[in-house]
C-alpha cells in the first residue's frame, strides 16, 4: 500500500490534485502512471482510495474512488510530556518509533534540569509524518510548541485525565497498568536527562498525578517515553 499525506483533503472531493513533492514521490520515485491506484491520508482518521488521472511530476491529478473514515481509529488517548534530550536525534527516535507504536500528543517540556531549552517543530513534524505513511496509520499525532514544565502543569484540565509521572526518585510507585484504567485520556511526565527536580516532583504531585515505575532499570529518556507508549498501547487492547 502506496500512502502519500494529504492534509488538505476532505470528503467532498471526487478529485485531487497531489503537491509537488508527493506529486515527484509518486510519478519520478515510484514510476506511477495513468490508472495506477494509491491511498491517501489526511492525518484525522481518513483512509482515501484513489486513481492516477494525470501523472504530472509537480501537480499529479486524482480521481477519488473510495473512503474510509476513522480508520483504525485508537480507543484512548496518550499524551507524552518528555524533557526534550541534548542530541535531538534521540528525540527524533522517539518520535518515530511511538508514531509506529501509537500516541496521540507530544509536548516538550523545558526542565530545570534540561540540558536543551529549544526546540524546532519543523523537522520533527517530518519525522512524526514519514513515521506515520510507514506505519500504515491514518491519525497524525499532534507535537505542541516546547512549553516550561511549570506552565505545563498550570495549563492542565482538571478532569477527565489520568496522569502519571515517571522520576528516578525511591518512592512508593505502581506500574502504569496498575495506575490506569483503559479507554482513557493519559498524560505522562517524562523527564530530561537529569530527571525532574525535587520542586517538579513536588508540583506534578499536588496536580493529581501518581508516581510510576517502568521497570527496574534507570532508562535513557527517550527509552522511557517509548517504555511508556508500549506500556499504555497494550494496556488499551
Amino acid at each position: 500500500m502506496q500512502l502519500f499525506f494529504t492534509p488538505e483533503l476532505n470528503p467532498s472531493l471526487e478529485n485531487f490534485i497531489l503537491s509537488e513533492e508527493e506529486s515527484k514521490h509518486a510519478v519520478r520515485v515510484l514510476r506511477m502512471n495513468t490508472g495506477d491506484r494509491l491511498y491517501l491520508i489526511d492525518g484525522r482518521g481518513g483512509l482515501y482510495e484513489a486513481e492516477i488521472i494525470d501523472p504530472h511530476p509537480k501537480r499529479t491529478v486524482l480521481r477519488i474512488l473510495s473512503i474510509k473514515e476513522n480508520y483504525q481509529q485508537p480507543n484512548y488517548h496518550l499524551h507524552i510530556a518528555v524533557g526534550p534530550t541534548k542530541n535531538i536525534d534521540r528525540i527524533e527516535w522517539f518520535l518515530e518509533k511511538a508514531t509506529e507504536v501509537g500516541i496521540q500528543e507530544i509536548t516538550p517540556i523545558i526542565c530545570e534540569h534540561s540540558e536543551r531549552k529549544e526546540v524546532k517543530l519543523d523537522r520533527l513534524n517530518k519525522v512524526i509524518v514519514s513515521a506515520m505513511k510507514q506505519s500504515l496509520k491514518a491519525y497524525l499525532p499532534q507535537l505542541n510548541p516546547a512549553v516550561y514544565f511549570k506552565q505545563f502543569i498550570k495549563d492542565l484540565p482538571k478532569d477527565g485525565v489520568q496522569k502519571a509521572i515517571a522520576h528516578c526518585v525511591d518512592s512508593d510507585k505502581k506500574y502504569l497498568n496498575e495506575a490506569f484504567e483503559g479507554g482513557q485520556h493519559y498524560i505522562i511526565l517524562i523527564g530530561p536527562e537529569g530527571d525532574f527536580s525535587a520542586e517538579e516532583i513536588d508540583l506534578a504531585l499536588a496536580a493529581g498525578f501518581q508516581p510510576v515505575s517502568l521497570g527496574e532499570a534507570r532508562l535513557r529518556t527517550e527509552t522511557a517515553a517509548l517504555a511508556a507508549c508500549l506500556e499504555t498501547s497494550l494496556l488499551n487492547r
